[in-house]
């Protein structure tokens, strides 16, 4: 599998229609195979090889910064620092 881009514990999470927000690694990974979960029938080729919703999450997580869900729908993720 290729090495993570992501180092970072928090993700700064934009989604069409909504607020931006910020999610743990965890949380994120959560939301990634919640997503994942409704669309096994119209995964991305990259994704399809893959077995289970935790590999495809992870996989993304790892790897990734953005997710189609539909024409004009996304969902991106950027890893940020919070400052204490």
């Amino acid at each position: 599998m290729p090495e993570s881009l992501y180092s970072e514990d928090y993700f700064v999470v934009l989604e069409t229609g909504r607020e931006e927000e910020i999610l743990t690694a965890d949380e994120l990974f959560d939301k990634l195979k919640t997503l994942l979960a409704t669309r096994q029938d119209r995964l991305p080729r990259d994704l399809q090889s893959l077995t289970s919703v935790e590999e495809q999450a992870k996989y993304l997580l790892d790897t990734a910064c953005d997710f189609d869900l539909a024409p004009g729908e996304y969902l991106q993720w950027y890893a940020v620092r919070l400052e204490k």
